[in-house]
This record gives structure tokens, sequence and C-alpha cells, in this order.
């Protein structure tokens, strides 16, 4: 169950590419709104997978 936690990095890495694509569409006339939001989303996903991570090991040491 390693791979969880590596997981949780590539939310982000996802949230920081977007950013980057956000900034670098700011002036264009598709607006960078729809990559911020996916960012956010990412953002949020990593805190969310990484607060579920700790749960689900805490869990894991108790029942031992």
């Amino acid at each position: 169950m390693k791979y969880l936690k590596f997981t949780s990095y590539a939310y982000l890495a996802i949230a920081l590419i977007t950013v980057y694509d956000g900034i670098t569409k700011w002036n264009d006339a598709s607006g960078p709104w729809l990559s911020f939001g996916i960012a956010a989303v990412a953002v949020f996903m990593f805190f969310f997978r990484t607060k579920y991570s700790k749960r689900f090991e805490d869990r894991n040491k108790t029942e031992k």
C-alpha cells in the first residue's frame, strides 16, 4: 500500500502543471479559469488523499 503515498503527490504535480498553464493563458481569449479550477481540485484531492491515507495507517496499527 505504499503506492498510495506517492499517488497523492501526483495531484500536486497536476496542480503545478495546470497553474503554469493558467498563467500562460492569462491574456488569451480562452481564459485561464478552467486550468485554475483543475488546480484547485487537484490541491483538494492531495489533502484529501493524505488525510485518508494517514487514517488508514492508524487503523492498521490499532488492529495489530
